[in-house]
């Protein structure tokens, strides 16, 4: 996983602002190629000057009359074509006509969801993993957070939280070492490395946490720590997973090397498709993500959340 060789423990106002300067560079770039599109779209101009040099230079005998007519012909249809094109961007436009606009204006690029937004005439618009927003024309983009700043919400942030969720349901739990805690009413799934300190770290949070059910899957960072596969094995081939698996994580206490048929590499897999980046990633019953080590009362808050329109939650200390 090329992202996971970056150590994000140090979550700094450096950092903060080298990601500012990403973001606004990749909204610069991905501007500038809808524009670049944009521009390849549109037909190229007559050249007026030589055409009508030409035409003072000779007489208009039958095939130059021709041409003119045809000329003209053309002309007309570009004018229908033109006030045709400004008609519809001026009509109102749902999500699925100012869809079908897009990929008309920027056949280059690929162009996700469309969504009416609470500001009137702009829609929000997914890129891939980029959000812009853009009004009915499909002129003009907006790059940046959109805030309801009565309710002080960063809608822009909301919805990326609830793109980003994952659906619990589909998580293979046979996979994971499974813990329950008390009734074990909500529910918590990690993806955790056992030679990442932070997933050590993140382990001894979680001692005082009770009414949880936690599925951990061991996805070790082969990249980052050599060692750790064969940790994560010998942990699966335990008699005793859970017992094992806090040893290690609590007190360094190496698990006996075993090897037996095992999930470790199906977990990596599955966390590569996910989009999980680093570890330690803990995701909720309802979807949500929080990647890092957070503390126990942050991931007790972030636990009892519905999550329903809320925005994102607090980002942990690290993860890796």
């Amino acid at each position: 996983m090329k992202t996971m060789k970056t150590d994000l423990a140090a979550r700094t106002p450096e950092r903060a602002r080298h990601a500012s300067t990403l973001t606004t560079a990749l909204a610069a770039a991905i501007a500038a190629s809808l524009c670049a599109t944009a521009l390849a779209a549109q037909p190229a101009a007559a050249p007026k000057t030589s055409a009508a040099t030409a035409t003072r230079a000779a007489p208009a005998g039958p095939t130059q009359a021709g041409s003119t007519a045809q000329a003209q012909t053309t002309s007309a249809a570009q004018d229908v074509a033109r006030s045709t094109v400004t008609q519809a961007a001026a009509a109102p436009a749902d999500a699925s006509t100012l869809f079908e606009r897009l990929q008309a204006l920027y056949p280059s690029t690929r162009f996700g969801a469309i969504h009416p937004t609470a500001w009137p005439g702009v829609f929000e618009v997914a890129m891939g993993a980029n959000h812009a927003y853009v009004d009915a024309t499909g002129r003009y983009f907006l790059f940046g957070h959109l805030y309801d700043m009565r309710q002080q919400r960063d809608l822009t942030a909301e919805r990326k939280d609830a793109m980003a969720r994952i659906d619990f349901g589909s998580l293979p739990l046979a996979d994971a070492l499974t813990e329950v805690r008390g009734k074990g009413t909500r529910r918590l799934a990690i993806f955790s490395d056992p030679d990442c300190p932070y997933c050590r770290r993140l382990e001894t949070e979680l001692r005082g946490l009770d009414d949880v059910t936690i599925h951990t899957f061991l996805m070790p960072l082969a990249s980052l720590h050599p060692a750790a596969r064969g940790k994560a094995v010998s942990v699966w081939c335990a008699a005793d997973r859970i017992a094992t698996w806090q040893a290690l994580m609590l007190r360094d206490a190496l698990p006996p090397q075993a090897d037996c048929p095992h999930p470790v590499d199906r977990n990596v897999a599955l966390g590569e498709q996910l989009g999980v980046n680093g570890t330690p990633t803990l995701i909720a019953g309802d979807g949500r993500v929080l990647a890092g080590a957070a503390s126990r009362d942050q991931i007790e808050a972030w636990l009892s959340r519905s999550g329903e329109g809320a925005a994102s939650a607090a980002t942990g200390s690290g993860a890796r």
